[in-house]
């Protein structure tokens, strides 16, 4: 097992398994669990980012804000599930999404899901993205 630097978490590989690219396979972390709702690409006046890749930046710094409350760093984040309305939209720019994900997070990669839907509440959203932290023990 690989530690999450900074966390306390550490990493679940199973030997002889490809590593994943861009997420882990599954993490153990002991501490206080936080549970986040869905954060859309809206800043905190309600105007949208343009494009998904844009929208998924927004989306993460959405996410990392509501962490800081708790005093927690994106390096607490165990779990993120990703819902997005054009599949083939987020494989194109995965490239894109990749650079805007890695400006807000870093190079931490927990574990991911991601989910096509139809549509989400708000129309104009292209992605909304769950989060679960789970903060280091003192």
């Amino acid at each position: 097992m690989n530690h999450v630097p900074g966390s306390g978490h550490r990493l679940l590989q199973p030997e002889g398994w490809p590593e994943p690219s861009g997420y882990a396979n599954g993490i153990v972390a002991d501490g206080p669990t936080i549970y986040l709702g869905g954060q859309i690409g809206w800043d905190a006046q309600g105007r949208f980012a343009d494009g998904l890749a844009a929208q998924v930046g927004q989306a993460l710094a959405n996410i990392v804000a509501v962490l800081a409350e708790a005093d927690c760093k994106p390096e607490s984040i165990v779990r993120l599930t990703w819902f997005v309305v054009d599949v083939e939209d987020y494989i194109s720019q995965r490239r894109a999404i990749g650079a805007a994900y890695r400006a807000v997070l870093g190079k931490h990669f927990p574990v991911m899901s991601v989910i096509g839907v139809s549509r989400l509440v708000e129309k104009a959203a292209l992605v909304e993205i769950e989060a679960t932290a789970v903060m280091p023990r003192a």
